[in-house]
Order: C-alpha cells, then sequence, then structure tokens
C-alpha cells in the first residue's frame, strides 16, 4: 500500500494564480542494506551476512564501473550512468574539466520493473 497526501503547490507560470492540491507520497520508513541482505536470505540459501557482502560489494564495482564512465545496466532492474552540467564557452577549444560545474546520477529503470511499479498494479490510501 502506497500512503498519499495532499499538498498545496503554487503555479511557478502564475505566482499570483491559486494553490493547487496535487497527492504526493508518503514514505514512511527506510529499507536499508542490512534489511535487504536479511530479506534476501530468508528468500534463499544464502545467509544475511553474505548476502550483505555481496551487495556492498555491487555498490563498489558499481561505483568503480561509474567513475570509468561506463553505463551499469542492471538486468531487470535498470541503468545507471552519470551526467554533468557545465558552463558554456564559445569555441570548441576552450571546452576543458574546468568547465564542469556539477555530477549527477542518472537511473533509468528497466521495462521489468516499470511494469511491475504503476498505476495499475499499486494500491493507493489518502492520509492525512
Amino acid at each position: 500500500m502506497v500512503n498519499i497526501k495532499p499538498v498545496a503547490k503554487v503555479n511557478p507560470r502564475d505566482l499570483a494564480a491559486d494553490n493547487k492540491y496535487y497527492a504526493q507520497v508518503v514514505t514512511t520508513e527506510k529499507t536499508d542494506l542490512k534489511r535487504l541482505a536479511y530479506l534476501v536470505s530468508n528468500q534463499s540459501t544464502v545467509r544475511q551476512g553474505d548476502c550483505y557482502a555481496v551487495i556492498t560489494s555491487l555498490l563498489h564495482n558499481i561505483i568503480d564501473e561509474l567513475k570509468s564512465g561506463h553505463i551499469v545496466k542492471l538486468d531487470q532492474l535498470g541503468s545507471f550512468q552519470l551526467t554533468v552540467s557545465s558552463e558554456g564557452v564559445e569555441t570548441l577549444e576552450e571546452v576543458n574539466q574546468f568547465l564542469v560545474k556539477d555530477v549527477r546520477l542518472r537511473f533509468r529503470p528497466d521495462k521489468e520493473i516499470k511494469k511491475s511499479l504503476n498505476i495499475k498494479t499499486l494500491d493507493f490510501k489518502l492520509v492525512s
């Protein structure tokens, strides 16, 4: 069950307009790596500590691959890729690494996960 609540938001194109209310997801708690390792271990014959070690190793390797400029695709989950924002310059010759102002991590979910998490597969409950 996904909890939602009403949230008033300003129209950024018309600040004088009345606020409109939108549904917003209410997160109740976070699931960390230890919890994921526990869940995986209960669904398999692998111990919780082993699951945790594999997951943390996976994270380390994802970071290393991203630092190498690779797209990291985890089948059925999605792809991770780094993007950057930079200053604009007039000529090709002026482009260098010092123009980069921010690095972002982009995640693109795989078709399977998108299919599993949509309006037809989720139940919503209004909370206050």
